[in-house]
């Protein structure tokens, strides 16, 4: 009758990997600062708790893994990097680090710069899971207000709500566009008012905060979307006219797939960033990390 394998401890599994690693016993002895016996004591142990042979010692003097080893060895590596992101994790939460952060951003922020942010800031805190949320004009302050982000990147909206801290982060460039064929193109510079009498695409507002509100509308013909990439591709198709974030657009601008139009009533503009937070919650270390780094980004541009 075959019995189940017994429960290996971490100090076992350690002596594995480090046999591994340095390639020897008496390699690996001296790396944990132990007598040569004492790991293959611990090896021969975890051997036999297991039911397994771990090593083939038959064929060649250095240790070689068995088939059933590499399997052990795999999960081993496993659970030792598990218990060390577990400790790390802890001694986060001990010096005040938090356990996750809930970050939303706006829609319009540039790519590369929420790219540059959560990779250099998985670097830096590696043991801090992130939620992640992608909104657009008033539904990133609803989510702050609501708590269910404690940190957003918001567009601009009204000042001196209570409760919020506001943080200055930047802007990025919107700019009206449409494709090569629209009249709006093709007329090269418009007339005051053209653009009323053509459909504009614009980004709907899906928060009860700003719902009722528009921004950089000009024409009473409106085709509302709830997602910026389909904006962007409706606008490369032909399907009206609207204002994009400049990076967002700017290869199709040199490939001449959309056209910047010259539009005395509509010019596009600035359209600012805030970091915000709400006051009686505010952000630990790794979400005031975050903070800093969209400011740096802005100060760099």
């Amino acid at each position: 009758m075959i019995s189940d394998p017994g429960t290996p401890t971490l100090d076992q599994l350690k002596v594995l990997l480090t046999v591994v690693e340095v390639g020897s016993f008496a390699g690996a002895a001296r790396k944990l600062h132990r007598a040569t016996s004492v790991v293959s004591y611990a090896i021969s142990n975890l051997e036999m708790q297991l039911g397994v042979s771990l090593f083939d010692r038959k064929t060649t003097r250095k240790p070689q893994l068995t088939e059933v080893g590499r399997t052990v060895l795999a999960e081993a590596r496993t659970i030792i990097n598990g218990v060390n992101g577990l400790r790390s994790k802890v001694s986060g939460l001990l010096h005040g680090l938090e356990a996750e952060v809930h970050l939303v951003l706006d829609v319009m922020l540039p790519a590369e710069r929420v790219v540059d942010a959560l990779r250099t800031f998985r670097a830096v805190f590696p043991t801090v899971a992130l939620h992640l949320h992608m909104e657009a004009l008033g539904a990133v302050t609803q989510l702050v207000l609501e708590k269910k982000a404690g940190i957003g990147i918001s567009g601009p909206l009204e000042a001196g709500r209570d409760g919020l801290e506001r943080v200055g982060v930047g802007s990025v460039e919107l700019v009206p566009v449409a494709a090569p064929a629209h009249p709006l193109a093709l007329a090269g510079r418009n007339e005051p008012g053209a653009a009323r009498n053509h459909v504009q695409l614009v980004l709907s507002d899906r928060s009860t905060l700003t719902g009722d509100r528009d921004f950089a509308v000009v024409s009473p013909r409106t085709w509302r979307l709830a997602d910026l990439g389909a904006k962007h591709m409706l606008l490369k198709e032909g399907i009206g006219w609207g204002n994009m974030p400049l990076p967002m657009v700017q290869a199709d601008l040199n490939s001449g797939h959309l056209i910047h139009l010259d539009l005395p009533d509509c010019k596009g503009g600035s359209y600012a960033f805030d970091a915000i937070y709400l006051t009686d919650l505010p952000p630990g270390p790794a979400g005031l990390w975050l903070i800093k780094r969209f400011g740096q980004q802005a100060e760099a541009l």
